[in-house]
């Protein structure tokens, strides 16, 4: 069955600070601890495997406060931005 119609997805987001800030902080904890960060919150993103983030800092429960959905909506809203 093929549809003629493209389908709406729509996420209000008022977290975006709090997204921002917590991804620095992660960032931030995973740079420290030598990985590289772009690789790992990949990883974690496409995988939703929170041990590719680090427990240094707490990183590893901050970015699970975090909705996958909101997260990758923030990340293509700010690259698109730039």
């Amino acid at each position: 069955m093929e549809m003629d119609y493209t389908r709406k997805f729509s996420i209000q987001n008022e977290k975006d600070p709090e997204i921002k800030e917590i991804l620095s902080c992660v960032y931030s904890s995973l740079q420290e601890k030598g990985y590289n960060p772009i690789n790992q919150i990949v990883g974690y993103i496409l995988s939703e495997d929170p041990t590719y983030i680090t427990n240094y800092n707490n990183a590893r429960a901050l970015i699970r406060k975090l909705d996958r959905d909101e997260l990758l909506q923030e990340l293509v809203k700010q690259y698109l931005r730039d």
